[in-house]
């Protein structure tokens, strides 16, 4: 069964990863699974620089098929920001930022934001690895205030056309509308070539 590396040390993305992985054919691990202790900056301009650097330095550095992203809220208030620069929006750091997006827009009346998601596979090669790009976005708005317990960075604040925060969505409908979601839903046939080609089966009767 082929390895598959998740090149993140945030918790919240690696749950998110191994629901939305689980229907590949494949052993979904991270870096503190295999011992593995690196940090990779995030220095670039663009969600698909940044994705694609940390995927290739997790894959040079295990010789494993990488999946890295990098992701941001875009606010139209903001001209687009915080974007790339998210989850060092705030000095605060990452659970500062939402509360701060909050603050800048209080009263504003154009609350327009989508979620973007750029996600990276690294596969391995001769020299070094290759890089295969895949990007999901959402459309929203932001709310006045945090609602809901699940979810994780700008969830809370970030509102889907019925109402709802991502972070009110059950796991299941969040890994089906998310960003994340839609990243990794484009990026499965290719995945599904890389790590054998078919996804895992249920039980059958027979082998219940």
């Amino acid at each position: 069964m082929t390895r598959l590396l998740v090149g993140t040390n945030n918790p919240g993305k690696l749950a998110e990863f191994r629901r939305l992985l689980a229907p590949l054919d494949a052993e979904v691990v991270s870096p503190g699974d295999i011992g593995l202790t690196l940090d990779v900056p995030e220095p670039h301009a663009t969600y698909e620089e940044n994705a694609g650097e940390k995927a290739r330095a997790f894959a040079a550095a295990t010789g494993l098929v990488t999946l890295a992203d990098d992701s941001g809220i875009e606010v139209a208030a903001l001209d687009g920001g915080p974007g790339v620069r998210s989850a060092r929006f705030a000095p605060g750091g990452p659970d500062a930022g939402p509360d701060l997006v909050l603050e800048r827009l209080a009263g504003a009346d154009d609350r327009r934001a989508r979620m973007v998601c750029w996600l990276a596979v690294a596969v391995p090669g001769v020299s070094e690895p290759s890089v295969r790009l895949f990007e999901g976005v959402v459309e929203g708005q932001l709310a006045t205030e945090r609602r809901g317990t699940g979810g994780f960075g700008y969830d809370p604040i970030f509102e889907l056309d019925d109402g709802r925060t991502t972070a009110q969505l059950a796991e299941a409908e969040k890994d089906a509308r998310s960003h994340r979601g839609r990243a990794v839903a484009a990026a499965l046939p290719y995945l599904r070539e890389i790590t054998g080609g078919r996804d895992r089966m249920p039980p059958t009767v027979e082998d219940a």
